[in-house]
């Protein structure tokens, strides 16, 4: 069964009204990548957390429809849902059922993540290898080709800790990436925060497909009463990191190693200002354009 696709290219802060109307107008699917990305392979997992945005300036937003769905009503539609959009930003394009889904599969390869850590895409069969600790999401849930700088970034530092018997808190956890990594890598028990519904159900899905749901409490911030976990984790944004230090405080025991990212080069100085008062041992890393702060909890 062919489909048919429709491509445009959106600025960030248009993107929700934008997902919005094409849902209405029948969209069967919806996916969204970096369209300031070169090639595939640098292509970012979309891991909204407490922020509503992606983390990227610019979108392309793919929908796919039913092969038969009338090109010029659906044009006329958007034009009246959405009069910011121009008819040249409406790219369609017929797709073959098995094109669509060879060429969605194959975008996605196992990446490796520090010593230990493997993510793999569902449809690869990871080998048996009991020095790995592998992650293995589902493409139409949050995974993409590359992997975002702050997502890499928190992976890899989960990867360098001794995560044995300790109980981990991932605040924003988006697809439970974060979450589900740590359990892999021998936590006995995660928390995931985050204030978006679907985020909760991508991270159970995950979960529950690499046999750790049982370790997993998923929690929406206002029904979160938590106690202070091992090792904390937040990969949102600058301005919520901020407003939410008293918080994260409040959720690491003390000696606590904690990773903040989700932080454009430049918005790392007011932040280490801001959680010195908790957290000391401060340090920056970076990747791209990307800052992660680690520390640890003040004792």
């Amino acid at each position: 069964m062919p489909w048919l696709e429709l491509s445009l290219t959106v600025r960030a802060e248009q993107q929700p009204r934008v997902e919005e109307a094409l849902e209405d107008l029948g969209s069967l699917s919806i996916t969204l990548r970096d369209a300031n990305a070169e090639t595939p392979d640098e292509q970012a997992i979309f891991e909204p957390g407490v922020g509503e945005l992606p983390l990227w300036p610019t979108i392309t937003l793919n929908a796919l429809f039913e092969a038969d769905t009338d090109r010029r009503g659906l044009g006329e539609a958007l034009s009246e849902l959405l009069p910011f959009l121009e008819p040249d930003q409406l790219d369609f394009h017929d797709v073959a059922d098995e094109d669509w889904e060879r060429a969605w599969m194959d975008q996605f390869k196992p990446m490796p993540f520090g010593r230990r850590l493997w993510i793999y895409p569902w449809n690869i069969a990871p080998p048996e290898d009991d020095d790995q600790a592998i992650v293995q999401l589902d493409p139409g849930l949050a995974f993409g080709s590359g992997t975002h700088p702050t997502t890499a970034l928190c992976l890899e530092w989960l990867d360098s800790l001794n995560l044995a018997g300790k109980r981990v808190i991932d605040y924003g956890c988006g697809s439970g990436i974060l979450a589900i990594a740590a359990l892999k890598l021998d936590a006995a028990s995660a928390v995931g925060v985050d204030n978006d519904p679907q985020a909760l159900t991508a991270s159970a899905d995950n979960a529950e497909r690499n046999n750790v749901g049982d370790r997993l409490a998923l929690f929406l911030p206002e029904d979160f009463v938590g106690e202070p976990a091992d090792v904390f984790v937040a990969n949102i944004l600058a301005g919520p990191l901020g407003e939410l230090a008293p918080t994260f405080a409040a959720l690491a025991k003390p000696g606590a190693p904690f990773a903040l990212s989700g932080i454009l080069l430049g918005q790392q100085e007011e932040l280490l200002e801001r959680y010195a008062e908790w957290f000391e041992q401060l340090r920056v890393d970076m990747r791209e354009d990307w800052v992660r702060i680690s520390g640890r909890r003040r004792v």
